[in-house]
């Protein structure tokens, strides 16, 4: 028996949904724990982050097309025909194919901002001498180094929890789902569309700054331009927002009665507080991290040792928001 015979069966529980859900999760743990041990090793932090955005999108990618390895390899013991592929085009076409469009929606989503963040991040501590002030501290210390890469594959588990839970829900199920576009999947749209652009102009603007001043284009110490003058962590906003609008569309899936059967409750207001709870949990994880965590707290502290004694520096926070932008 190969080991991706032994690993499917192991994870074959009597619920399909947890048949999908759990090798998803853990997927995320066993990336961060390769990459861990190279990077105690050498102790560097430079892949960390990239890590991050590929452990995402495999753990996507899992997630969406778990169900349909299964199925082709129980057909292949069987010595039966294996079903197709699924098409993700026949879905975003509302034509079936294995997947539901909001599926593919809501992968594709995850997939393009983990892309653009991994990059923008790799291509950032690269130009930093593959430092990052967050490890100064426990890069030289295997266990809290460790504990950093595991930490990390608890926010992939709790971001992605919405999207892992819709692509796990039983394909059979979505026959009986309107195919029609619903008000949570326009409102959850148009959230991940404004913050995603808020959050990538957010990053544009700092990283032009930051070359601007490294060519001594200007002399200023702390950015107070553009979005930057409209809230103090406006890169922030842009993630809580993005991530309330995955929450919003797989929402209003999960609560509904085909959601309640994939996931196997029995409905009623425990069975909807539990599918809000699965959906809200993304949000919710990272504005703990932006507020309380590694977010603001972190890049305030920093700023105001170095600046909090400056006139302007104090006019700025007075006058610019924390969080939310002013307009």
């Amino acid at each position: 028996m190969t080991l991706l015979h032994t690993l499917l069966h192991a994870t074959n529980f009597s619920r399909p949904f947890l048949s999908t859900l759990v090798p998803s999760i853990g997927l995320a743990y066993t990336i961060q724990g390769l990459v861990a041990v190279p990077s105690i090793l050498a102790q560097t932090e430079r892949f960390y982050d990239l890590s991050g955005s590929i452990t995402y999108i495999s753990c996507t990618a899992l997630s969406l097309y778990l169900p349909t390895i299964r199925a082709r390899f129980a057909a292949a013991a069987a010595g039966s025909a294996k079903p197709a592929w699924p098409s993700i085009l026949a879905a975003l076409a509302g034509n079936g194919g294995g997947f539901n469009w909001r599926q593919v929606a809501l992968s594709a989503a995850v997939s393009v901002w983990a892309t653009r963040l991994g990059s923008y991040l790799f291509s950032r501590i690269s130009s930093d001498e593959g430092t990052d002030s967050r490890f100064d501290d426990i890069r030289s210390s295997p266990p809290k180094f460790l504990a950093a890469f595991f930490a990390q594959a608890t926010w992939v588990t709790l971001c992605l929890m919405p999207v892992l839970a819709i692509n796990a829900l039983p394909a059979s199920l979505f026959s009986t789902l309107p195919a029609a576009i619903g008000i949570t999947d326009i409102l959850g749209a148009l959230l991940f569309v404004g913050g995603f652009s808020f959050e990538v102009a957010a990053d544009r603007q700092k990283n032009k700054w930051v070359q601007e001043k490294k060519t001594k284009k200007h002399s200023e110490e702390f950015l107070t331009r553009d979005l930057w003058s409209k809230s103090r962590h406006p890169n922030y906003f842009g993630e809580v927002t993005l991530w309330s609008g995955i929450s919003c569309c797989a929402g209003g899936v999960l609560v509904s009665n085909v959601g309640q059967m994939g996931m196997g409750l029995a409905g009623g207001p425990l069975g909807i507080a539990a599918a809000l709870a699965m959906a809200g949990v993304s949000p919710a994880f990272v504005s703990l991290l932006v507020f309380k965590v590694s977010g603001i707290p972190l890049s305030e502290g920093k700023y105001d040792k170095r600046y909090g004694d400056r006139k302007d520096y104090q006019e700025w926070k007075k006058n610019t928001p924390m969080f939310f932008p002013k307009f």
